[in-house]
């Protein structure tokens, strides 16, 4: 799923209390793709690696971006991060369940051709060979569902502030 969707998603599900709420889930929301995708997109954007925009060759990203992947991308790595940061703070931080719902995402919306989602790393490589969220029926169904959902969720607001 891009990037975008995850906080989008990320904040509407878990940011709807406050603003801040919002973009601490957005941002949790999008960190699993920022921290393994972010430099080296920021570095094409740049003509740095790999010369500009569009997808790249599988054999042109970098083996750090899929050591980053592995990473985000893992149940396990994301409980135990939740769990510190549960015992430092002494209570959860909601909004951090943002990152294991775009695992979820990313695991029906990636196929096994093109970054599957290793959801049991580093213990297992174990995937599901998923739909590609660049599929347009996956695309379009994604932002329909999020247009409605913010359209709902805006509407309520405005409805209640004209009430109140």
């Amino acid at each position: 799923m891009d990037i975008l969707s995850h906080g989008l998603w990320g904040g509407i599900i878990w940011g709807r209390k406050n603003r801040r709420s919002f973009w601490l889930s957005f941002l949790f929301g999008i960190s699993p793709d920022l921290f393994s995708f972010g430099i080296f997109t920021f570095a094409r954007v740049l003509q740095m690696e790999g010369g500009g925009f569009g997808k790249p060759e599988l054999t042109s990203i970098p083996n750090y971006v899929h050591t980053l992947y592995d990473i985000t991308h893992s149940y396990i790595v994301f409980s135990l991060v939740f769990l510190l940061v549960w015992a430092i703070l002494k209570r959860p931080l909601w909004e951090m369940t943002a990152w294991a719902f775009h695992i979820f995402l990313d695991m029906f919306t990636h196929s096994e051709r093109f970054f599957p989602t290793p959801i049991l790393w580093p213990f297992s490589d174990t995937s599901i060979d998923g739909v590609p969220w660049s599929v347009p029926e996956i695309f379009f169904t994604n932002l329909f569902f999020l247009a409605v959902i913010y359209g709902v969720f805006w509407y309520r607001k405005w409805k209640h502030k004209s009430v109140a």
